[in-house]
């Protein structure tokens, strides 16, 4: 939804219109990719002035950018707590659950092809870094020495993202994806799922 400023927000705060704009933009190009979204409408459900997009992020590229940004700035506190590797298989399907619009902005690129926005080295190391997590949890007998890590974390990315991407199949074999009790049960079942692929 979109939303007007109230009368206290319209002297500016540079930062609290940064992080307002960030929410939006995640909204719009998660609705409609990168191409699709429209910084009046980021702009307008941000609730300021179009022209803070180009002061802030030097433009549309530039406020994708950030999205993704902070998203990595953010991902260790994804798995703050976890231990096993249940553990953090199932917090990555608890925050994809709990914020779907950052999952619907990788769903839009896949399907769009459209990633010349994001630097996609970036996105290779970072991938990366989970492969070399999963190999040492490998060595350390969390998970079958006969598995593939690049496949078995391809695999496992969708796992977390299934109710997201796919709430009809949810609702089809008897789950509420909506249900207040949901993610945290869905959460729980990933995490005791991925303990069976231990050695």
């Amino acid at each position: 939804m979109r939303r007007s400023p109230g009368p206290e927000e319209r002297q500016r705060d540079p930062e609290r219109s940064k992080q307002q704009l960030l929410d939006a933009a995640v909204v719009e190009f998660g609705a409609h990719g990168f191409s699709g979204a429209r910084v009046g409408e980021i702009a307008a459900r941000a609730g300021v002035n179009k022209q803070l997009i180009s002061y802030y992020f030097g433009g549309k590229e530039g406020l994708y950018r950030a999205v993704a940004d902070r998203w990595r700035a953010s991902e260790p506190t994804v798995v703050e707590g976890a231990e096993s590797f249940g553990e953090v298989v199932g917090a990555y399907a608890r925050t994809s659950i709990k914020k779907p619009d950052l999952l619907r902005l990788l769903v839009r690129e896949a399907v769009d092809r459209d990633t010349g926005a994001l630097d996609p080295e970036g996105q290779r190391a970072r991938f990366q870094a989970m492969i070399d997590d999963f190999r040492r949890r490998q060595s350390d007998g969390e998970l079958a020495a006969d598995l593939d890590a690049s496949y078995t974390g391809l695999a496992l990315f969708g796992l977390a993202c299934a109710p997201v991407v796919f709430p009809q199949i949810a609702r089809a074999l008897g789950l509420d994806p909506e249900a207040a009790d949901f993610t945290d049960r869905y959460a729980a079942e990933v995490a005791r799922l991925v303990s069976h692929l231990k050695d």
